[in-house]
């Protein structure tokens, strides 16, 4: 049996995104397959395409790290994590990386949730330890990512600054429950976020600029604080005032999802449908959709996704 894909032809720009016919993948021991509805589309999927982020051993060389369909032997919907193989017509997945798809969202709004809310919980409630009460800034607020992380911690209670790259995308960032965003084209953000929190700095920064961002960050963080890092776009590279860190018992840390084991994701998938999907369910965040493209345009997906003009997430339709 064969199905449709988009392949990785070779490395390159997202004309090297061509569609495919691929055999139809076979689940392994403790694995399912899903006839796939809708996938998302992941920065670390340009990434691949560039050749600049390895498959794990053992993953599918076809990009798409998250799925919505329907489960082919019990018709159950769902929506997944995976670690390659979501920009096709069925996929594998690890049944603990699943979850149900909450009430009244279509697969489109369900394929946007599993990359960056795995992503949000592992980082900001497990690694940073937001708690309740805590402030939390979101450097690119208007990416997927930062749209997720700035509904979850203003549903789970928490008060959220962002930053963002024009007045439109900062606006948007507030209507998705920030207290306040900055257009870091026009603010220091430095010295908003110390105005806003009367001196006192936030207690944890979601970070995928890094470079020379993470001086400044140091400098608005509050004593205590966490300062968790989830890509680099300006650079993998920063100097800090280590003085500073001691002083004021600063934890800098970060991490990367695709290579974690299945048992790590497993936990996780618990973590969200335990605290966060009954907040989906309730309507208090609700997924945000820029943009939709059939399959076979997924170039013109990642053309999009490169100009950073989107506002939440974009998804490819099966």
């Amino acid at each position: 049996m064969v199905m449709r894909a988009v392949e990785i032809a070779q490395p390159g720009g997202p004309e090297v995104l061509k569609p495919a016919e691929r055999p139809m993948p076979v689940p392994r021991e403790n694995e399912i397959l899903v006839k796939v509805a809708a996938a998302g589309v992941n920065r670390p999927d340009v990434l691949q395409r560039m050749g600049m982020y390895p498959v794990p051993p053992g993953a599918s060389d076809l990009p798409g790290l998250e799925i919505a369909g329907e489960v082919v032997d019990t018709g159950e919907k769902v929506c997944a994590l995976v670690a390659g193989g979501g920009y096709a017509e069925y996929c594998v997945v690890p049944r603990v990386q699943t979850l149900p798809v909450p009430k009244g969202l279509t697969m489109v709004q369900a394929a946007s949730l599993p990359e960056t809310f795995f992503t949000v919980w592992s980082n900001v409630y497990d690694r940073a330890k937001l708690s309740p009460g805590e402030t939390l800034l979101v450097q690119g607020g208007s990416s997927g990512i930062g749209v997720t992380a700035i509904q979850m911690a203003a549903a789970t209670g928490n008060r959220v600054f962002a930053t963002a790259g024009s007045d439109d995308k900062c606006a948007a960032c507030v209507r998705l429950g920030a207290a306040e965003a900055f257009n870091y084209k026009t603010q220091d953000f430095e010295k908003e976020i110390l105005r806003v929190t009367g001196g006192k700095g936030v207690n944890v920064i979601l970070d995928m600029v890094g470079g020379d961002y993470v001086p400044r960050e140091l400098k608005c963080l509050a004593d205590d604080g966490r300062l968790v890092f989830i890509a680099y776009l300006r650079g993998p590279k920063a100097e800090l005032n280590i003085d500073a860190v001691m002083r004021r018992r600063l934890t800098i840390t970060g991490s990367t999802l695709r290579p974690r084991p299945v048992e790590f994701k497993g936990a996780i998938a618990r973590n969200l449908r335990e605290k966060i999907w009954p907040l989906i369910d309730a309507g208090k965040i609700k997924p945000e959709i820029y943009k939709t493209f059939p399959l076979e345009q997924a170039a013109e997906a990642h053309r999009l996704m490169e100009s950073s003009q989107h506002i939440g997430k974009i998804v490819l339709t099966v």
